[in-house]
């Protein structure tokens, strides 16, 4: 059965080739032009994933992103955004967005980033669960479930794999290119994807975000996993 695609775009040019592509590609696309229209698209036949312009009449897509993000599924956004504006890309990565394309942008790109963002959520859990532990931090990876003091965190998908990768790694330093291959499956794409994901895992994660003492910068390189001293 093909995998559900849901295009948000009130721009009806884009919407077309957007939908035109991704058909071709084999997904079961549908279309809506505005946010609250999308928010009953996915509550009333839930797709595999959406593609959110964030600039849309009525509800925009910040606002669309934050709605899904507060319901339970989780459903993988990648947002679309004409705005030059870094903080708008950034907001919606801290909002939950999986990713996110400028426009104008290459719809062949855009089918290569669905595919990436949809064979993420479908890997199976290994077959063994690992447990990932430090000084008051543990991730399991079968159950995919991190706790901090006992408390479990609302990470995102990326966010879980992001924080797994570093801890199986402790002291490794890592590029950004190189964090954006192995967690996102990348070779190509906006590195600062994977700087605003290392600065909301440091908000859920670090004592003083600030003065991380778990995810470090290693400048001119990128970031490590530094293990908490008991």
């Amino acid at each position: 059965m093909a995998q559900r695609v849901l295009v948000v775009d009130d721009d009806r040019t884009v919407s077309d080739v957007v939908c035109r592509y991704l058909e071709h590609a084999g997904y079961d696309v549908s279309h809506v032009g505005d946010g609250l229209a999308a928010l009953d698209a996915v509550r009333d036949r839930a797709p595999h994933l959406v593609v959110l312009d964030l600039m849309l009449p009525g509800l925009d897509g910040l606002q669309v992103c934050r709605r899904l993000r507060e319901g339970p599924d989780g459903v993988p956004i990648i947002m679309l955004t004409a705005r030059g504006d870094e903080a708008d890309r950034v907001l919606g990565l801290q909002l939950g967005a999986d990713d996110y394309l400028g426009k104008p942008f290459s719809p062949r790109e855009l089918v290569l980033r669905v595919g990436s963002v949809l064979r993420r959520v479908g890997e199976p859990a290994e077959p063994a669960a690992e447990l990932l532990v430090d000084v008051g931090l543990e991730v399991a990876t079968g159950p995919r479930i991190a706790r901090l003091h006992g408390t479990e965190l609302a990470l995102t998908l990326r966010e879980f794999d992001l924080l797994a990768h570093l801890m199986r790694h402790p002291r490794r330093a890592f590029r950004r290119s190189e964090l954006l291959e192995r967690v996102w499956g990348w070779n190509f794409g906006d590195q600062s994807t994977v700087t605003v994901h290392v600065r909301r895992l440091r908000e859920k994660i670090e004592d003083d975000p600030a003065e991380p003492r778990r995810i470090v910068t290693v400048w001119g390189v990128g970031y490590r996993y530094e293990p908490t001293d008991a």
